[in-house]
């Protein structure tokens, strides 16, 4: 392409547009939602994680009925994406196999009403396995994830937009409507959900800890007149979010693209 006649102001302007353009779009949009990770730059240095587990078990409480039922497909994306970024992922059915012997050996640890977690009895679970597992399959970290609950207006504005654990989204409908009553209060707080990662070595020490946000698990139920949020009958449905919030939790460990934090 012959632009050597040009003048060079107009040369220069030219060029100075043409980066502006790429520069914007290459730069992520900032979310101050985005979740403040932690990570053990020096555990990982000295011990780097290639091998791992994802547990079927949650690592603090567990997560809601409704979402249990979703966690074996997210956990899909999960291991999917740990073998795509280099990890090889033991398969989950060898934790289970060694979790439900040691419910057997040191009783459950999860008290099944209040739901919540003996870490005692938790902890000599874990060492168990960790022993078993790191013999058989030289493992190097377990990769814990937790579906949590949250909850966060839908009022961003005009669009109506939740912004939670780096996340933007539109506020889903349900019911035979299409449309929102006028009077809708739109602080009125949402349950959404995201993924909670938290990795501990096989000294059991934990060496990163994040969360993504996925996607809301209310709607606004279009059949009410005065306009509430109803419990979705199909959540955690879009595949993009999912992956979306599952980059977003693994970052830095894996650097996500177009990253929302601060730099």
């Amino acid at each position: 392409m012959r632009i050597f006649h040009l003048p060079s102001l107009q040369c220069l302007f030219l060029l100075t547009v043409g980066l502006f353009i790429a520069g914007c779009a290459s730069t992520p949009s900032y979310n101050p939602t985005t979740f403040p990770y932690e990570q053990d730059e020096e555990k990982l240095a000295a011990k780097p994680l290639r091998t791992v587990v994802i547990p079927h078990v949650n690592l603090g409480m567990p997560s809601r009925n409704y979402l249990q039922k979703e966690a074996p497909r997210i956990d899909g994306f999960v291991s999917s994406y740990l073998k795509a970024n280099g990890y090889k992922v033991i398969d989950q059915r060898e934790f289970k196999q060694r979790w439900n012997a040691g419910t057997r050996a040191y009783g459950d640890p999860v008290d099944p009403t209040s739901g919540r977690v003996n870490m005692k009895t938790f902890a000599q679970i874990m060492e168990s396995i960790r022993d078993d597992m790191v013999e058989k399959f030289q493992l190097d970290a377990f990769v814990f994830t937790d579906l949590v609950e949250l909850e966060v207006p839908f009022s961003g504005g005009l669009k109506h937009l939740a912004r939670w654990d780096g996340v933007s989204r539109k506020p889903p409908l349900q019911g035979p409507g299409a449309g929102v009553s006028a009077d809708f209060d739109w602080n009125t707080p949402a349950a959404v959900a995201s993924l909670q990662v938290s990795i501990f070595n096989a000294d059991l020490q934990r060496v990163f800890f994040s969360r993504g946000g996925m996607d809301a698990t209310d709607a606004i139920d279009t059949r009410s007149s005065s306009g509430r949020f109803t419990r979705r009958r199909n959540m955690l449905e879009n595949e993009d979010f999912i992956m979306e919030g599952v980059e977003l939790a693994f970052h830095p460990l894996i650097v996500m693209k177009n990253w929302p934090g601060n730099p």
